[in-house]
């Protein structure tokens, strides 16, 4: 029982302290129902570690290792969600250097305004960034004012190209400027930072596929000693519990340790809202 409640606890902690960032349109959300936004979005990270914990207290009797295993599985709904967005950004990342190009023809030789070039490119963007500028041409329509529209994009968007180029495009549109050098300056950049970014994952790829073993080897391990001799009977031993307990904190250890030495740093923001 005190498994299942360490779990659920740490679930929502782990909710909290990773949760998905927050943007303009949720902050407005959580603003008025906090708690309930919270625990709510909370609620698959506690029935993962629930989950978890039941699993590993089934097969290795109530135990540590059942908060550990808790613990872990609350993470997975995040992991999911994190994994998620990181997918959206690499899709927007990739795709920011051909939408800047396509605003330079737009504002150059088509002769658009610089805020409708913008809202133009957005309704060809990957279906990740529209609703974002979609939230922008709501702005744009009901109010005309360029410098609000772009806050409401860059807030949705919160990736850092988006930024840049939305800065670009609002000083040009407020003191003018060469914009078309800009834009190519800032495209050339983008596709440079992309293509390093894309080398550097690339070099990794074998050890991300190695760091699968640390927990898939263990686990492979720990099942197959069930079935020897009296491997079950062992792991409900105080002893065997408490060395289940220390190599599943090990083994997650060592999980989170590769992790941090195999991660590309993010680019990061520099006009945050």
């Amino acid at each position: 029982m005190i498994g299942f409640l360490f779990a659920g606890l740490a679930a929502l902690g782990v909710h909290l302290l990773v949760g998905p960032p927050v943007t303009m349109t949720s902050r407005r959300r959580v603003a008025r129902r906090p708690f309930r936004s919270t625990l709510l979005s909370a609620v698959p990270n506690i029935v993962a570690g629930l989950l978890a914990a039941g699993v590993i207290s089934a097969i290795f009797g109530p135990s540590p290792a059942a908060a550990i295993g808790g613990l872990a599985g609350a993470w997975v709904p995040q992991a999911v969600r994190s994994r998620s967005a990181e997918r959206r950004r690499l899709i927007g990342q990739a795709a920011w250097p051909r939408m800047i190009e396509e605003l330079r023809i737009l504002t150059g030789t088509v002769g658009r305004s610089i805020p409708q070039a913008l809202l133009e490119v957005g309704q060809r963007s990957p279906d990740e960034l529209r609703p974002a500028f979609a939230a922008a041409q709501r702005e744009w329509s009901l109010t005309a004012d360029f410098n609000s529209t772009v806050k409401i994009l860059t807030d949705e968007l919160a990736e850092p190209t988006a930024d840049a180029t939305c800065e670009t495009l609002l000083v040009a549109h407020e003191v003018g400027g060469d914009l078309d050098r800009r834009l190519a300056d800032l495209a050339a950049d983008r596709r440079r930072d992309l293509t390093e970014r894309q080398a550097a994952n690339s070099a990794m790829a074998g050890a991300r596929l190695a760091r699968a073993f640390v927990i898939i080897v263990p686990l492979g391990m720990a099942f197959a000693g069930l079935g020897v001799g009296n491997g079950r009977d062992a792991y409900q031993t105080p002893n065997g519990r408490l060395l289940v307990a220390v190599a599943a904190g090990m083994v997650a250890v060592c999980w989170w340790w590769a992790g941090t030495l195999m991660k590309v740093p993010a680019e990061r923001r520099v006009l945050t809202p």
